[in-house]
């Protein structure tokens, strides 16, 4: 597709980027609303639960068989498509009258969201090249620290400052009128897009099969992690999901084989260095920093006494660090290339002992605030991680495979996010006896041991693009486009 002007690529932006915020919202700002959401529905923990493991699912599954999809069929397309699905979906779980319904709703919202996520990386990769790619991914950066930041503080503020059950229901609710303008003005400003004129044999190429190969192995390694817990023979989904994994690269190396463009995942991207070690490294990073701020709520709210709002505040001033440093990033990385992925990585690893630290400190008495400071560099890190991975990760990726690709590293740091959180946290729980601040500070050790492997991971992509230009417009998707 020819670029769009300079000013439609900016309005593209605005609204891809909104739907981005509103969907992390959604994830940040419900942790809060939890215990209202509980008494006002008379809902069981289990139902509960179900409220954020339904999104999860529902988002895990969806991504890479709807970034094929936009791919094919036009990611504009699909990306209303999903928003319209969000919206619907925010309207009945904020007006749910039952725990039941708040379930279904919040798994279609995961399911809108998880149709429209990965087009914002391929609508991004379509319409942004070179340089002002890589400052796109930085605004996008700075898009996620706002929303995860400012989640529970807005949260408990309307909670706080709206009668009875309103409160938690326009969490849910706010998402509405924001998909409204999303969805009207994306039909103004995004481009018409067919997708892949060639529709012969549409649906092979979609690759239902795998489609739901694929679902089913992401249900089966999810699953456990979200539920052992309370259900600890949700164990034994986990063989069967790596199974059902391995027969969905079975099934799609044999459609590759074919050379018919049938396959929902083309091997061949793993078969670019940058990708895969890109995609690896995001992972591992998931797996570890998202559960950062739990551990450190839980050590604020449990551990010191203090109030959710306390510790709200205390992580907000990292998220913004996250704003600033995302957009930096975002122009560092023509000139440093992976470098920057490695710096934020020694940053976070800084940021995670200074808030061990001070945890231990605290045990001697000290104000809570102190907390704040130790946490900065993690915001900051965060924004040189993240942000241009995804610029690097995806640059030799072809346009035509943009969606896809995004959807695969998207897909993976769900996985990443359950099986870590689930670690981390079970590490925390079974060390609380012993203290609040030993219970930090061994799951942040555990964190760091997840920083320390996405570092050589890091290592090794920096060390094979030496003697190559970041420059080249390689897949459509070089660093140096100038148009």
């Amino acid at each position: 597709m020819p670029h769009a002007p300079r000013d439609t690529r900016s309005r593209i932006l605005a609204v891809l980027l909104s739907a981005l915020f509103m969907s992390l919202l959604s994830v940040s700002i419900v942790n809060v609303a939890l215990p209202s959401i509980q008494t006002s529905l008379n809902a069981s923990n289990s139902a509960i639960q179900w409220a954020l493991s339904g999104y999860s699912l529902a988002l895990g599954v969806i991504m890479v068989a709807a970034g094929r999809a936009g791919d094919i069929l036009g990611r504009g397309r699909i990306f209303l498509a999903g928003v319209v699905v969000f919206g619907l979906a925010s309207a009945v779980s904020a007006l749910a009258p039952d725990a039941t319904v708040l379930d279904v709703g919040r798994f279609f919202m995961g399911f809108g969201a998880g149709l429209f996520t990965p087009q914002v990386g391929g609508l991004i990769q379509e319409h942004f090249r070179g340089f002002e790619r890589a400052r796109a991914f930085g605004a996008f950066g700075a898009v996620v620290g706002v929303a995860v930041g400012i989640g529970p503080t807005f949260g408990g503020f309307l909670i706080g400052a709206l009668p009875g059950e309103l409160g938690w229901r326009m969490t849910v609710g706010v998402n509405v009128p924001v998909a409204v303008a999303v969805v009207v003005l994306g039909c103004m400003w995004i481009p018409r897009d067919d997708g892949d004129r060639n529709r012969e044999h549409l649906l092979r190429r979609l690759d239902p099969v795998g489609a739901a190969l694929l679902g089913v192995a992401i249900v089966g390694v999810m699953l456990p992690f979200m539920l052992a817990s309370q259900k600890p023979w949700a164990w034994w989904f986990l063989p069967g999901g790596l199974a059902t994994l391995a027969v969905w690269w079975g099934w799609e190396l044999a459609l590759s084989h074919r050379g018919r463009g049938e396959a929902m995942v083309d091997p061949s991207l793993f078969r670019i260095p940058s990708f895969t070690l890109g995609s690896a490294m995001i992972t591992v990073f998931f797996a570890g920093m998202t559960s950062v701020m739990v551990i450190e709520a839980l050590f604020i709210q449990r551990g010191l006494g203090r109030s959710a709002l306390v510790s709200g505040l205390v992580v907000l001033p990292a998220a913004l660090a996250q704003v600033y440093s995302a957009p930096l990033a975002g122009r560092l990385v023509r000139t440093w290339g992976r470098k920057v992925v490695v710096w934020g990585l020694w940053i976070n690893v800084l940021g995670l002992a200074l808030i061990g630290a001070v945890a231990l400190l605290l045990t001697d008495g000290g104000s809570v605030w102190w907390l704040v400071p130790a946490s900065l560099p993690l915001g900051f890190g965060n924004g040189w991680v993240a942000s241009p991975n995804q610029a690097l990760t995806l640059r030799e990726v072809p346009v035509s495979t943009g969606g896809t690709a995004s959807g695969i590293m998207q897909t993976g740091q769900r996985i990443a996010t359950a099986v870590g959180s689930a670690a981390v946290t079970g590490i925390f729980f079974h060390n609380v006896s012993d203290g609040y601040p030993r219970a930090l500070v061994l799951s942040f050790t555990v964190i760091c041991g997840f920083m320390v492997a996405a570092l050589a991971l890091s290592y090794v992509d920096e060390r094979l693009a030496r003697g190559t230009s970041l420059f080249d417009d390689v897949g459509d998707g070089g660093l140096d486009g100038k148009d």
